[in-house]
């Protein structure tokens, strides 16, 4: 085996690491969590920032 026989394997199985986490990620099961994480910025309060009344 030599380097580029090594190369190739190495972009097969990044490929399928690749197709495996765009499957994972559109599939239904995890539709929900996705969902509930994606409304998360908008239900939690944002205490980071100044107050009102102490603008300059």
């Amino acid at each position: 085996m030599d380097t580029n026989d090594l190369r190739a394997a190495l972009t097969v199985l990044m490929l399928l690491i690749f197709v495996g986490i765009v499957w994972w990620s559109y599939s239904g099961k995890r539709r929900q969590a996705f969902d509930e994480a994606a409304q998360l910025p908008f239900t939690e309060e944002d205490d980071s920032g100044p107050e009102p009344g102490n603008r300059r």
